[in-house]
């Protein structure tokens, strides 16, 4: 099964830095659309970055000038850098990409496991 794996979350001061990484595997053909969410508990998850085939990319306005989205296709990766963080950029951060398999159903929206950020005041 396609499977993703994300890496790269962890404490950090305000103002810091962090990379957050994800790739994928499994019956691959090609990879679309790649985007990262982010969950506080208690709160509706929120769409953070998105990146389309072409490399555009789009930002929430709570994040705009500090993160970055990014893609290597020959490697099956999307990640996100967090630059300037804010204690309210505290969440789960989850990888989602849209993925044509190999195999049935050809179209699959695969999710990440989820990876911590924290951001301390």
């Amino acid at each position: 099964q396609v499977q993703l794996v994300e890496s790269g979350g962890g404490l950090v001061q305000s103002g810091g830095s962090l990379r957050l990484s994800c790739i994928a595997s499994g019956p691959i053909f090609a990879i679309n659309t790649m985007r990262w969410y982010r969950q506080t508990p208690g709160k509706e998850r929120h769409l953070v970055a998105v990146i389309d085939t072409g490399g555009a990319t789009d930002y929430a306005d709570s994040v705009k000038g500090r993160f970055t989205i990014s893609r290597d296709n020959a490697k099956s990766m999307v990640f996100l850098q967090l630059n300037s963080l804010k204690p309210e950029d505290t969440a789960v951060y989850y990888c989602n990409i849209d993925i044509v398999q190999t195999i049935l159903p050809r179209s699959l929206d695969a999710w990440g496991q989820g990876t911590l950020v924290a951001v301390s005041s």
